[in-house]
């Protein structure tokens, strides 16, 4: 049976819950993902309760810099993860990285989720056009279908540009790359 593999990327301390730097959209964020985690959860639980094996799991992407380079020294609470994986849960587990894509910082990770029978990668999470595009193209090119979660993911307003138009011009670029947007509202996790 195919399975798919929910990567919450990057909800860090710094990023979504400290007023002076999070991104400017960050209480949706918190809110998308907190729901969105939930009816994962209970799809998990569901499946386990039945005694059969989910067909989803949750990858925690955690992103980590050097000081040099910026405030998610791993350690430290910027880097803290917002949502974290339940303790003892096989089915919850974070990655790190230390680039944008996940994959190119976790090269076995691809074959990992292969072999567990992953062939479908649902995203969400910041910054949109950094780790989550990044993230998304390295799932394409490992041959993952891939879900990008349409309001569940944002980033800083910048270069004139608002976090909602980088939204949107990500959305663009992935569907163009072969990826589909869901609205996270609508996403129904199977398991």
């Amino acid at each position: 049976m195919p399975r798919t593999a929910l990567f919450v990327i990057d909800i860090q301390v710094e990023l979504a819950q400290n007023p002076p730097t999070e991104i400017p959209h960050a209480d949706r964020i918190r809110e998308a993902g907190t729901s969105i985690l939930q009816r994962a959860r209970q799809a998990i639980d569901t499946a386990c309760e039945q005694g059969r094996e989910p067909d989803l799991e949750i990858v925690f992407v955690q992103h980590e810099e050097v000081a040099e380079k910026g405030p998610l020294v791993k350690g430290s609470k910027a880097w803290e993860l917002v949502f974290k994986p339940r303790e003892g849960n096989s089915w919850e587990r974070v990655v790190g990285k230390d680039v944008r894509d996940t994959f190119s910082s976790n090269p076995s990770l691809a074959s990992q989720l292969k072999k567990s029978g992953v062939d479908t990668i649902v995203a969400f999470g910041i910054q949109s056009e950094c780790c989550v595009l990044s993230t998304c193209r390295g799932a394409l090119a490992a041959g993952f279908k891939v879900i990008l979660l349409q309001g569940a993911h944002s980033t800083y307003d910048y270069d004139n540009k608002s976090a909602r138009d980088v939204e949107v011009d990500v959305e663009l670029m992935v569907e163009s790359a072969g990826a589909e947007v869901e609205g996270w509202k609508m996403w129904k996790p199977v398991a």
